[in-house]
C-alpha cells in the first residue's frame, strides 16, 4: 500500500484489488481511497478499459486517480475481462459480458464498507463507450458519467466504418488490439498461473478484424453497444467531452441533443486525450472540471456546473496547415443548449467552380475520376497526437478533386456545428464513394482542411439496407460533415472539395469511378454562429493538474514518423508510418515495457485493386527474470469481389517461441 499526502484527503493505494463476478471469474483492480474512508465512506469514481492497470496505462493512472481519491472519492481503475491481471479471454468490443461485467463492478464499489453507494464512470475511448453503455443498463447506484473521446453509434460514427465506408483506422486499431490481446497478465498479480492464463488468452481471442470486416452493414452486431438505438435507456446524468482533432467530437452533439437526463458538452482543440494532457493545446485542468461534476452529482454539492453552458466549444481560428501542432489558436464559446437557436444556416450554391449567395445560371456537369493519391494529406481518421497524423495541406488533393470556392470574405465568418452538403449526382460504377472537405484557402495559397467526410453512395438512403447505383442515373444526396467551430479570416476563401476516391483514410470502391456533379443543383450550407459578446464572459477554465506520477527511466526513446513514398520507377505510392514508445522502465515496479508498432498503406499508380494496407506489433515486457515478447503481423489487400486478410501471432517467453498462430481470411465484398 502506498500512501500520497499532496491533497485535502491522505491518499492510500490498494495496487492489487480482486473484484468476484457472478461466473466465478475475478477481475482486477487498483484502489485509491481517502485514509480515511472506512469511516467516512465517499463515493466511488470507476475507470473500466482494458489497457493493462499494472503497466501500460499505469503512469497515466498514477496522474488521474490520486487525484480524485486526494479529493474525497475511492477511485478504481479495473481491467476488462481477459485484459490485463484480469481472468477469463476478451473476445471482442462492449460484449454482452464485458457490460454485464461492468453492472457487477459497480454494485460491488456500491457495497464496500469505504463507499456511500454512490459511483460514478469516466473513461477515454473504450472506457467513454462503456460508460454509455452501462448507463443505458441504468444500474442503481451509477449516478453519473463522463464519457471522453466516445461516441453512441458504433457504426455510423466509429473507428470501423464512416458513412459505410470501410476506413483504413479499422485494420489499424483491430492491429493494435491485436497486439495488446496477445499480452501476458503480470506473475507479480496473478502469480505462478500467468502462463496458463496466457495461453488461455492466445488461444482464445481471435482476429477481430475478421468479424469487424464481416459486418459491412449497420446490423445487429453494431448495434449491440450503440445507445442511439435508445437514448432514453440514458437517465443518468452524461458530460460529453471531446476535441476537433479526435475522430470523436460529433457524438458530443447527438447525446446532447437527444439525452432527456441532465448532460453538458466540452469540444476543445485536442486529439484523442485526456483534455489536461491534451494535444493540440491549450490543455485544461480536466481534473478540476470533473471533481465540479463529481461533487454536483455524487455528493449533491451546487457546484454551479450546470449553470454554465449547456456546451462549450473551442472556436479555431484559421491556422497554416501542418500535420502536428503544438497549440491551436482560438477562443471558447458558449451555447446554452443543443440545437442551438443561435446558429444560422448559410446557403451557399456550386457554380462553376464558385460558391456563391446567389444561384447560378446553368453550369454543365463537372466530371472527375481522382487519381489514388488523393487522400495522401488526409491524416488518420483519429488523431492521437503522436505523429504528423493531422491532415496537411491540401492543395496536392485539391489538385485531384472537383473544387468550388467562394470569393476572398469581405468578413469574419464563424461556424458550429456541422456543415451539409446537398449534390446531385451520378456516377459510371454500380459501387461509388464520395468525400467532401470544407477547406480553409490562406491568402498565401496555403490550403487547411477543416472538416470532412465520406460517404459510400450505396447508403444514400440507409446504412442498414443499402442499395447498388445504376450508372448514368442521377441523384441527390445528403452529406453531413463533421461537426466543428472554425473561424474564416477576412480575405480567405472558403472551398468545398469532392472526389470519388480518399486513400488512405477509407477503402476505394471495387472498380475505378468517374464521379459527375451537377452544380446547378447542389448547395452548401454552412452553420454560421454569429460573434456574441457573452463569450467573454465564460468562466476561464483552470491549468492543467494531477497527482505526482512515478519517473520512468528511459531505454530506447520513442520514435514517430510518417513517410510519404512515391516509387517512380515502380509507381507505387506508399504511406510508412512508425509509432514506437521504444523501451522504457517503470521505476516503481522495475518494469520494462517494449511497444514498437509499424502501419504501411500503399497504392499503384490508380488500380484501386492495387491497395494494401499492413500492420506489425511487438510488445514485451522484462522485470526479474520475466521476459516475454508477441509480434503481430497484419495484412489486408481486396480484388472486386473480396476482401483477403493474412494475420500472424507469435508469442516469446526467454526468446523462445511459447505459441503461434496463422490466419487465412476471405471475406466477400458487399457494396463496399
Amino acid at each position: 500500500m502506498r500512501q500520497t499526502k499532496i491533497f485535502p484527503n491522505e491518499v492510500e493505494e490498494l495496487d492489487h484489488v480482486w473484484i468476484p463476478m457472478a461466473d466465478g471469474v475475478h477481475l482486477a483492480a487498483r484502489v485509491w481511497l481517502p485514509k480515511n474512508a472506512a469511516d467516512n465512506p465517499v463515493p466511488a469514481i470507476l475507470e473500466y478499459i482494458p489497457y493493462r492497470k499494472s503497466d501500460h496505462t499505469r503512469p497515466r493512472d498514477d496522474l488521474n486517480h490520486p487525484y480524485f481519491a486526494g479529493h474525497g472519492y475511492a477511485s478504481v481503475r479495473v481491467d476488462i475481462r481477459g485484459s490485463g491481471d484480469s481472468e477469463g479471454v476478451l473476445e471482442d468490443e462492449y460484449t454482452a459480458a464485458e457490460l454485464e461485467d461492468g453492472v457487477s463492478i459497480i454494485n460491488w464499489l456500491a457495497d464496500q464498507a469505504w463507499c456511500d453507494g454512490n459511483v460514478g464512470m469516466i473513461g477515454i475511448s473504450w472506457g467513454g463507450f462503456n460508460g454509455l453503455q452501462i448507463a443505458a443498463l441504468q444500474p442503481e447506484a451509477l449516478k453519473a458519467v463522463i464519457t471522453v473521446c466516445s461516441t453512441d453509434d458504433r457504426y455510423a460514427d466509429d473507428v470501423h466504418y464512416m458513412g459505410g465506408c470501410m476506413l483504413a483506422d479499422n485494420l489499424s486499431w483491430a492491429s493494435i488490439m491485436f497486439a495488446g490481446n496477445s499480452c501476458p497478465p503480470d506473475p507479480a498479480v496473478v502469480g505462478d498461473r500467468w502462463r496458463e492464463m496466457w495461453l488461455e488468452r492466445l488461444k482464445g481471442s481471435g482476429l477481430w478484424l475478421d468479424q469487424w470486416t464481416r459486418h459491412q452493414h449497420r446490423d445487429a452486431f453494431w448495434k449491440h453497444g450503440s445507445v442511439c438505438e435508445d437514448f432514453s435507456r440514458i437517465q443518468c446524468p452524461i458530460y460529453a467531452v471531446s476535441g476537433w482533432a479526435d475522430g470523436y467530437s460529433n457524438a458530443v452533439f447527438r447525446l446532447l441533443a437527444n439525452i432527456d437526463a441532465p448532460t453538458k458538452g466540452l469540444v476543445g482543440p485536442w486529439s484523442h486525450r485526456y483534455p489536461h494532457l491534451g494535444e493540440a493545446g491549450p490543455a485544461i485542468g480536466f481534473l478540476q472540471e470533473s471533481l465540479r461534476w463529481w461533487d454536483q452529482w455524487l455528493k449533491g454539492i451546487d457546484t454551479g456546473i450546470m449553470d454554465e453552458p449547456a456546451v462549450r466549444a473551442w472556436m479555431l481560428d484559421s491556422a497554416s496547415p501542418q500535420r502536428q501542432y503544438d497549440v491551436r489558436p482560438g477562443r471558447w464559446v458558449g451555447e446554452p443548449g443543443w440545437p442551438s437557436a443561435n446558429i444560422e444556416p448559410q446557403t451557399l450554391h456550386l457554380g462553376d467552380g464558385t460558391l456563391t449567395e446567389a444561384a447560378p445560371g446553368k453550369v454543365g456537369a463537372k466530371r472527375l475520376c481522382s487519381p489514388l493519391t488523393v487522400g495522401l494529406q488526409a491524416g488518420k481518421w483519429c488523431s492521437y497526437a503522436d505523429g504528423p497524423d493531422l491532415s496537411g495541406d491540401q492543395r496536392n488533393d485539391d489538385a485531384g478533386s472537383l473544387v468550388f470556392e467562394t470569393a476572398p470574405l469581405d468578413a469574419p465568418l464563424e461556424i458550429l456545428g456541422a456543415p451539409v452538403v446537398e449534390l446531385t449526382l451520378s456516377v459510371d460504377r454500380p459501387t461509388a464513394m464520395i468525400a467532401a472537405r470544407l477547406n480553409d484557402v490562406r491568402p498565401d495559397g496555403s490550403v487547411t482542411r477543416v472538416t470532412y467526410t465520406v460517404l459510400n453512395l450505396n447508403h444514400r438512403d440507409s446504412h442498414e439496407n443499402p442499395q447498388p447505383l445504376v450508372p448514368g442515373e442521377r441523384y441527390t444526396v445528403r452529406i453531413q460533415l463533421n461537426d466543428v467551430a472554425q473561424r474564416f479570416p477576412a480575405g480567405h476563401r472558403i472551398r468545398l472539395s469532392l472526389s470519388p476516391t480518399y486513400w488512405p483514410l477509407a477503402w476505394p470502391s471495387p472498380q475505378a469511378v468517374t464521379l459527375s456533379v451537377f452544380p446547378d443543383a447542389s448547395t452548401l450550407t454552412l452553420p454560421v454562429r454569429p460573434q456574441r459578446d457573452e463569450d467573454a464572459d465564460l468562466p476561464a477554465l483552470p491549468r492543467p493538474t494531477g497527482s505526482i506520477k512515478p519517473a520512468n527511466t528511459v531505454v530506447e526513446p520513442a520514435t514517430n514518423t510518417w513517410q510519404i513514398i512515391h516509387d517512380l520507377h515502380t509507381g507505387k505510392t506508399s504511406v510508412d508510418i512508425v509509432d514506437s514508445e521504444g523501451i522504457y522502465v517503470l521505476d516503481d515496479t522495475g518494469t520494462q515495457i517494449e511497444k514498437r508498432g509499424h502501419e504501411r498503406y500503399s497504392s499503384c499508380g490508380n488500380d484501386v485493386l492495387s491497395v494494401e494496407g499492413e500492420a506489425e506489433w511487438t510488445l514485451g515486457f522484462k522485470r526479474h527474470g520475466w521476459n516475454v515478447r508477441t509480434y503481430t503481423h497484419t495484412h489486408m489487400t481486396s480484388d472486386e469481389n473480396s476482401f483477403f486478410i493474412q494475420a500472424q501471432l507469435t508469442a516469446f517467453e526467454d526468446d523462445q517461441v511459447v505459441y503461434e498462430d496463422e490466419w487465412r481470411v476471405t471475406v466477400p465484398r458487399d457494396q463496399v
